[in-house]
């Protein structure tokens, strides 16, 4: 029999709800998946075995009798340790937080389980999960499956490692500022940002999120094909009323011409070779698919860019700064000093004037999209980092930020951004970000098959 781990999500929920395999043969193939590859990449830093067992059965007596266990039915998923689950702590790679037990899901787990998904384990991410790297003090360090030289990204990168390593079908992550889209840049899989009130999210444990997490930070899905994505993206979209931010807008709008905007050095950043060729690639397949590409110059990033650290420190400098001491992790400490330096703190008109500017942008990029309803724009400048770069020295902490301007400028108008893995370069993956207007993940999507139809083979990888 196939291993089952090696599955798209589509194909094991259709053998399992036709009764090929049981829900149960997938989850101890995946357990067992789990067992054998995690211990080399530590993407996976909590999961009950048991319990995982339990739900599959759960799916397989509905099937059983007749019901409909939904469109993940049996589809092993993981969740970021960040996000709320009945009966785990919510750590958010913290010690301060490792006995923070949620006693409700967050929205998003709870429409995984609605919709049959089958939660394998908690994935691991950075202290705070702010970084494009994946090492706290708690948990400890994920590596790449891919390469452990090279960052798995974050702050997603333990739910990029586990999927690239086929430690479930699908991976939950957030990103405020690229932690969805650059993990599954950096493991050579596929990841959705979705438009801001797409996917309801809302952590019962925790006090509200500040002003700049409400109108810049999503949950999404990590997967290895874009169908999956798809797939993931609707049953996470489902009504729950506790996020006041959602909206239920359809997963399909109207019918938009094929033609893209090829947007290779964004306010003139800079673009390695490598991550060029690919951008060029890309367009080249979507051309041989009868889309239309034009190069063009995007609108505003890097002000957003600006903005989007501004009102995010803005606010952790009230409360955060006493936690970030208490925790003592390194890293966290390292980063948020560069943050703040590069950051000013500002005063109140500063901070209203930033939120009054975010319609201005946000109109930039609608009437943009009238032009081109989907962008071809870089994920990073660079290829993935070399493993811990960024807490090397100040210096190259500016440079990973400067590399990394279309992860951190886009999240301030709350646009969806997908990442599409296009190939390696020798090892190392690459791929290409799109871009597209309010609640169009349908023109990512659409875009993003015809791109993954020419690229690497979705196969899981066998840690390095």
């Amino acid at each position: 029999m196939t291993d089952l781990w090696r599955l798209a999500a589509t194909d094991l929920a259709h053998r399992i709800r036709s009764k090929q395999v049981s829900a149960t043969e997938a989850a101890r193939d995946a357990l067992a998946r789990l067992d054998a590859v995690n211990p080399r990449i530590n993407a996976v830093v909590d999961h009950r075995p048991e319990e995982v067992l339990a739900q599959a059965g759960a799916i397989d007596a509905a099937i059983a009798r007749g019901d409909d266990p939904g469109p993940l039915a049996g589809v092993p998923v993981t969740i970021k340790v960040n996000v709320d689950q009945a009966g785990f702590a919510t750590t958010n790679g913290l010690r301060l937080q490792q006995d923070l037990m949620a006693t409700a899901d967050n929205p998003v787990v709870a429409n995984l389980r609605k919709a049959g998904a089958v939660l394998l384990g908690r994935t691991n991410t950075p202290a705070f999960s702010l970084r494009w790297f994946t090492r706290n003090s708690l948990h400890g360090h994920t590596k790449n499956p891919r390469d452990p030289s090279i960052t798995p990204g974050g702050s997603s990168g333990g739910a990029a490692a586990a999927v690239a390593a086929g430690i479930g079908a699908i991976g939950h992550g957030t990103d405020i500022g690229g932690s969805v889209r650059y993990p599954a840049y950096a493991c050579g899989v596929h990841g959705i940002r979705p438009t801001l009130g797409r996917i309801p999210a809302w952590n019962p444990s925790s006090a509200e999120r500040h002003i700049g997490g409400q109108v810049m930070a999503v949950s999404g899905p990590i997967a290895r094909t874009i169908n999956d994505l798809r797939v993931a993206l609707a049953a996470m979209s489902a009504r729950d009323i506790r996020d006041p931010w959602w909206v239920g807008a359809p997963l399909e709008g109207p019918p938009a011409p094929k033609r893209a905007a090829l947007c290779i050095r964004p306010e003139g950043m800079e673009v390695q070779p490598a991550v060029e060729a690919a951008l060029r690639d890309a367009a080249k397949r979507l051309e041989a698919a009868g889309w239309r590409v034009e190069e063009a110059e995007t609108p505003p990033l890097r002000e957003p860019a600006a903005l989007q650290a501004m009102l995010w420190l803005a606010e952790s400098r009230r409360g955060l700064n006493a936690a970030l001491h208490k925790e003592a992790d390194p890293d966290a400490t390292f980063v948020f000093a560069q943050m703040e330096e590069l950051c000013p703190q500002p005063d109140l008109n500063a901070f209203m004037d930033a939120l009054q500017k975010r319609s201005f942008f946000v109109r930039q990029w609608m009437e943009f999209f009238e032009r081109f309803p989907v962008a071809i724009t870089p994920v990073s400048g660079e290829l993935p980092f070399r493993d811990q770069e960024d807490v090397e020295s100040p210096a190259a902490f500016r440079r990973i930020m400067e590399a990394q301007l279309t992860q951190v400028g886009l999240p301030l108008m709350g646009l969806p951004g997908l990442t599409v893995t296009t190939g390696l370069v020798g090892r190392v993956p690459v791929g290409v970000q799109l871009v597209a207007g309010r609640y169009r993940e349908d023109l990512l999507l659409a875009a993003g098959t015809v791109i993954e139809a020419a690229g690497v083979p979705p196969s899981p990888v066998d840690p390095a």
